[in-house]
């Protein structure tokens, strides 16, 4: 995975300034002599991001229509387009943070463009967005801003997304959750010495916050809010087997095993740049581990692995494919509503769980 492919630098527009940041954003994106040529093979699969630096601090504009299992959410309405946005700073001091530049940033380095909550909503509903998602920092720093642009977003059919890192209070869940239809938590590790040291956080918080958001949240329809599972794997922290088995079994004993869990490869970051990225065949060990322990949907992730990338029915004598996917594209869905699915396997009926 590249995760910078190129930079705009300065520009003087010739044309409205929205239009020229996304022409040269495409440029710097696929044309930078500094990188290897986008392949064929690629180009479907690049999310363009683009932060601007101007007098008034730095605004991150992110793009309109990532999908859904970029979160990742393999269960929740796949395939279905999300508006993405975040604010500044975080309440996990991560030293492998992917978004340090907003989740460290001082004061002085916070968004500058005011977006009120229905305006995000107006400009996810005009645009066809399916959904909205807290995502880049940690959504809990911003609650009650989430909260607000969340009933916005209801109010004109649009689901609210968090994707967090799960360190709150017991007093903050109940009103967080309930603002979510859906939410994808990091289960960083699964040992308090690998929680305090690299995230300068504790497991404990954590799990019962994914306790909670699985078995008690509850939408204002009263549904169970939908949630997944990722833990990102860093070599030689958190990738060992027993931490794994442990972590696996937890799942399974106090969440039940239809809580996707997905396995993410690290890239070296932030503080963590001497840390080498995550071979594929740790992925493999790693999800294999998962479903020897039960778990029904185990999924690899930041990687090109079709097999790990798709969604197979949990009957053992069925184990018909249902979503495939390559990384975050999909290939064929027999499963969602908007493909024809009733979220049900169509070969042997068993009921697949999650939101289609």
């Amino acid at each position: 995975m590249t995760l910078v492919r190129g930079c705009i630098g300065s520009l003087v527009a010739h044309q409205p300034l929205g239009k020229d940041v996304i022409a040269h954003a495409v440029d710097a994106a696929t044309r930078d002599p500094r990188f290897n040529p986008v392949t064929a093979a690629e180009y479907p699969l690049l999310n363009i991001e683009v932060s601007v630096r101007g007098g008034g601090g730095s605004q991150r504009q992110l793009p309109s229509r990532p999908a859904m299992e970029k979160k990742p959410l393999n269960h929740f309405h796949p395939g279905s387009s999300v508006l993405s946005f975040g604010t500044a700073g975080c309440n996990s001091g991560c030293r492998f943070c992917q978004n340090f530049d907003i989740a460290k940033a001082r004061s002085i380095d916070k968004l500058s463009v005011g977006a009120s909550p229905e305006k995000i909503a107006q400009i996810a509903a005009s645009r066809g967005i399916d959904s909205v998602a807290f995502t880049y920092n940690d959504p809990i720093v911003f609650a009650e801003y989430a909260i607000d642009t969340a009933q916005a977003c209801r109010a004109l059919g649009i689901h609210p997304i968090a994707v967090t890192a799960g360190y709150m209070s017991a007093e903050a869940r109940p009103d967080f959750y309930a603002a979510m239809d859906a939410a994808n938590i990091d289960l960083k590790g699964f040992t308090e010495d690998f929680y305090w040291k690299v995230t300068g956080t504790h497991l404990a918080d954590v799990l019962a916050t994914i306790d909670y958001a699985v078995n008690e949240a509850r939408t204002p329809e009263g549904e169970h809010v939908w949630v997944e599972l990722t833990t990102l794997l860093i070599p030689g922290l958190n990738d060992d087997d027993a931490q794994l088995h442990a972590e696996c079994t937890w799942i399974g004993e106090h969440l039940g095993p239809d809580v996707p869990l997905h396995f993410s490869a690290f890239h070296p970051s932030y503080r963590m740049m001497d840390v080498p990225p995550t071979p594929h065949e740790t992925l493999t060990r790693t999800r294999a581990i998962a479903l020897a322990e039960g778990l029904h949907y185990v999924y690899a992730g930041n990687v090109h692995d079709r097999e790990g990338d798709t969604t197979y029915c949990p009957n053992p004598q069925c184990h018909a494919k249902l979503i495939e996917r390559d990384w975050y594209r999909i290939i064929a869905d027999r499963l969602s509503a908007s493909s024809g699915g009733n979220g049900h396997c169509p070969q042997c009926g068993t009921a697949i769980a999650g939101r289609w």
